[in-house]
């Protein structure tokens, strides 16, 4: 059985990331539509999330307005720990 790519990224210190993405529809600028984005990514730099950005501003006709970025390491090197026991349940 393999790890997924998801739980390799983790290992390597990616974690969740998530923005929430506010840009201005292109035919009517007045008003503001969201966007949420999750992939796993490095803080601080956040590569993935700059790249889908770079993307956004070069790719599509809806002005950035405002992103937000919540960011969580869900598997830390301190929480990994090799266990040398099976516990079996009837």
């Amino acid at each position: 059985m393999k790890a997924s790519p998801e739980f390799r990224k983790q290992l390597e210190g990616y974690g969740l990331t998530t923005a929430e993405i506010l840009y201005r529809m292109p035919d009517h600028p007045a008003l503001l539509q969201s966007y949420i984005w999750q992939e796993y990514d490095l803080f601080p730099d956040f590569p993935e999330l700059k790249r889908f950005l770079d993307f956004w501003t070069h790719g599509l006709d809806g002005p950035l307005f405002k992103v937000t970025v919540g960011h969580c390491q869900l598997v830390r090197p301190a929480q990994l720990a090799v266990i040398d026991a099976e516990f079996r349940l009837h």
